[in-house]
């Protein structure tokens, strides 16, 4: 082989490798947005499982700061639901400390990118991630129902999703606009 075709051979090699970059991250970017979803999903899960070994309300409770939301995992410890009171005094303790999707996913937070649709068609969502009623609790009853709502996720390159609890079985299930359609489906 000459200097000529090896280096015609190396040049090919790096046009294809330039091309197949932005498809990769693009999976990548995917495939953490889909983790995280499942994941936040899974603990809503667990906190239905927890409530009900305990026979009492666990919720998750999500919090806005400078570095993103966040969530953490308290049990009723007086039986009358998850308080901020009785959070801030320790009744409630803590199941799983403070964590967030980002230090588990890079990349991917609770957030909505501007323009997204709702769930269930129409205008455009508004900028609030954590749509979970009045408060910014996700509470499991022993019995298993919990808070009807919903937690937006989105990743670096503009994915969205979002994990939706229905309140009647406490059920969450994962959600994922398409990129192209803009439409969601459930994933």
């Amino acid at each position: 082989m000459s200097l000529v075709e090896l280096l015609l051979v190396l040049g090919l090699m790096g046009v294809i490798a330039a091309m197949s970059v932005p498809a990769l991250l693009t999976g990548l970017d995917e495939a953490r947005g889909i983790g995280a979803a499942r994941y936040l999903a899974s603990r809503v899960r667990w906190a239905r499982t927890q409530a009900a070994l305990r026979s009492a309300a666990v919720g998750i409770r999500f919090e806005s700061g400078v570095a993103g939301w966040r969530f953490t995992v308290y049990s009723d410890g007086d039986r009358d639901g998850i308080g901020t009171s009785d959070v801030r005094r320790g009744i409630d303790p803590v199941l799983v400390p403070a964590e967030r999707l980002d230090q588990r996913f890079p990349g991917v937070g609770i957030g909505i990118r501007a323009g997204t649709p709702r769930l269930d068609g129409g205008a455009a969502l508004g900028a609030d991630p954590v749509r979970l009623g009045r408060t910014d609790t996700l509470s499991v009853s022993p019995a298993g129902s919990s808070t009807s709502g919903t937690v937006f996720l989105h990743t670096r390159r503009g994915r969205q999703f979002a994990v939706r609890v229905l309140g009647a079985t406490g059920r969450a299930r994962v959600w994922w606009l398409h990129p192209t359609t803009g439409r969601w489906a459930m994933r």
